[in-house]
C-alpha cells in the first residue's frame, strides 16, 4: 500500500510539472536588422534598424523599445525610445566617417528581465584605417628577435601518439624557442609520404591556457598536408584537466597582459616567435613540398595566422577567423580597441604611454601589413570581443589576395561553414600552388 501511494504522488508530481510546463508563459524575443541584407553603407548614408519584439511567435504592437546607437560599443550617438507597432519600429542613424554603427536594442516586459538584441552595419569598412602607423623600427625590432631565435637549436623532440587513423602517424612535438617556453604540439603526416610533395599547415588557438589538439594536426593530416597544432604558450599536452586551471590560475593569470610595459617583455612576443619556430619545423621536413605553407586560427588564433603571414615570408595562405591582437592602438584616435585591450589608460584617462608604444610591436594590424599571402578572414559585425573595426582595421593592411567573409549577425564565434570556407580556401590554394 505504502508503493502504491509513493507511485501515486509521483504520477501526481509530474502531472502538475506537465501542466505548468504546458501552460508556461511565451518567451520574449528581440530582433533588430539593417534594411540591407549585407549590412554595408557607406560613409553618410542613412541607416536604418528595423526593431521587432515578440512574445512567443505573436508580435507585440503596444508599447516602447528603447534604443542605443554607438560606434561599434563607443562614442554613443543617440538613444531613445520607438513606439511598438504592426510593422518594425525603425530607429535611423548615420556616421561620417568609415567604421561600424551599432544599434542595441531593449525590451522591458510587464514581468522579469530585459530582453535585448542588437545589429551592427558597416560604413566604407574597406577604408577603415590603422589607428597609428607602423614604428620607423618595426621591421629592424623584428629582425633582430628572428636573428635570436636562429641561433637557438631547435632540438625537436618527437613522441609518438596514439591515434584512431592507421594512415596517419603522429607525435607530441616539443622544440626550443627564445620567449621563455618552448613550441609545443601535435605533429601528423600521412604514412609513407615520398620527399617533397606534401604542403604544411599550422594550427593555432584562440584565447586560454589547454593542450594542443590531436584533432587539429590530424585533420590537415588527412588532407593530405604535413599538419602541426601548438598550443598558445609552450605548455605540456595531453595533461589533466586540473594542470591547465591551475596554470590558468597562477603562472599563466592574466597572461595577456604580462609585460605590456616594454616591447622585449610583452608576452605575445614569445607566442609570435613560436609561431616562426613552428614554421621552422615544418619547412625543416623532408616531405615538405616546398610551396605552400599555411597557419589558420580563430579570435587570438586569428591574429595569430596574421602575425605569422606577416613576420614570416614562408607562409603562403592564411585563414584568420574574427581576429585578437588588432589595432591596440585605436583608444589612442577614439577607437575601440582590439582583445585584449592590452593599453591601459592612465590616471588622466589618455592610454599609458609605455604600453602604447610596446603595443605597435605586437599588433596583427601592423603585421598585416607585411602580409603578401593569399588570406580569408571573417568579421562579425556585432562581435563585442574582436570588434569589427579592429578586425577590418588590420584586413586592409593585407597586400596579398584576400576575401572577407562578412557575417552582419554573427558575434565572436566560428561557425562551421566559417571553418569549411577557411579550409576551402587552403585547399584551393594547395591545389593553385601545385598546378593541380
Amino acid at each position: 500500500m505504502r508503493k502504491l501511494r509513493l507511485r501515486l504522488c509521483l504520477v501526481i508530481a509530474l502531472s502538475v510539472l506537465a501542466s505548468r510546463s504546458l501552460l508556461a508563459e511565451p518567451s520574449y524575443t528581440v530582433s533588430v536588422a539593417t534594411d540591407r541584407t549585407d549590412a554595408i553603407y557607406e560613409t553618410c548614408d542613412e541607416v536604418r534598424f528595423l526593431i521587432q519584439v515578440r512574445k512567443g511567435d505573436e508580435p507585440v504592437t503596444t508599447g516602447q523599445v528603447r534604443y542605443v546607437l554607438n560606434e561599434d560599443g563607443v562614442h554613443p550617438l543617440d538613444d531613445g525610445a520607438v513606439q511598438l507597432s504592426d510593422k518594425p519600429a525603425v530607429v535611423s542613424g548615420r556616421m561620417d566617417k568609415p567604421g561600424f554603427l551599432r544599434c542595441q536594442a531593449t525590451w522591458q516586459p510587464d514581468a522579469g528581465k530585459p530582453v535585448m538584441a542588437m545589429a551592427g552595419a558597416a560604413i566604407s569598412p574597406t577604408k577603415i584605417t590603422p589607428s597609428l602607423p607602423v614604428p620607423d623600427d618595426f621591421d629592424a625590432f623584428w629582425a633582430d628577435q628572428k636573428a635570436k631565435l636562429a641561433q637557438v637549436p631547435m632540438d625537436p623532440k618527437l613522441t609518438p601518439v596514439d591515434n584512431p587513423d592507421p594512415a596517419v602517424e603522429c607525435f607530441d612535438v616539443q622544440l626550443n624557442c627564445l620567449g621563455g617556453a618552448p613550441v609545443s604540439g601535435y605533429f601528423a603526416r600521412p604514412k609513407d609520404a615520398k620527399p617533397k610533395s606534401l604542403p604544411a599547415i599550422l594550427w593555432v588557438h584562440g584565447a586560454g591556457v589547454r593542450s594542443s589538439t590531436l584533432y587539429g594536426a590530424l585533420n590537415g593530416a588527412k588532407q593530405g598536408m604535413l599538419s602541426m597544432d601548438i598550443n598558445a604558450h609552450g605548455i605540456p599536452n595531453g595533461k589533466p584537466g586540473k594542470f591547465y586551471e591551475d596554470l590558468a590560475a597562477g603562472a599563466l593569470k592574466e597572461y595577456r597582459i604580462q609585460g605590456r610595459e616594454s616591447r622585449e617583455t610583452v608576452y605575445f612576443l614569445g607566442m609570435f616567435l613560436r609561431l616562426i619556430r613552428a614554421i621552422d619545423f615544418l619547412a625543416s621536413q623532408p616531405q615538405w613540398d616546398g610551396k605552400v605553407v599555411a597557419v589558420i586560427g580563430h579570435s587570438q588564433g586569428g591574429g595569430q595566422a596574421l602575425a605569422a603571414g606577416g613576420l614570416d615570408p614562408r607562409v603562403t595562405v592564411i585563414a584568420a577567423g574574427v581576429p585578437a591582437i588588432c589595432d591596440h592602438t585605436g583608444q589612442a584616435v577614439g577607437r575601440i580597441n582590439g582583445w585584449p585591450k592590452l593599453v591601459p589608460n592612465g590616471s588622466d584617462g589618455k592610454p599609458e604611454p609605455a604600453s602604447l608604444e610596446a603595443s605597435r610591436y605586437v599588433d596583427a594590424m601592423n603585421m598585416a601589413s607585411r602580409c603578401k599571402a593569399d588570406a580569408i578572414v571573417s568579421v562579425g559585425f556585432i562581435d563585442t570581443t574582436c570588434p569589427a573595426t579592429t578586425c577590418y582595421a588590420a584586413y586592409n593592411q593585407l597586400q596579398g589576395k584576400k576575401q572577407m567573409i562578412n557575417e552582419p549577425t554573427m558575434g565572436h564565434t566560428a561557425p562551421p561553414h566559417i571553418q569549411k570556407a577557411f579550409l576551402d580556401w587552403i585547399l584551393a590554394h594547395v591545389r593553385e600552388r601545385s598546378g593541380g
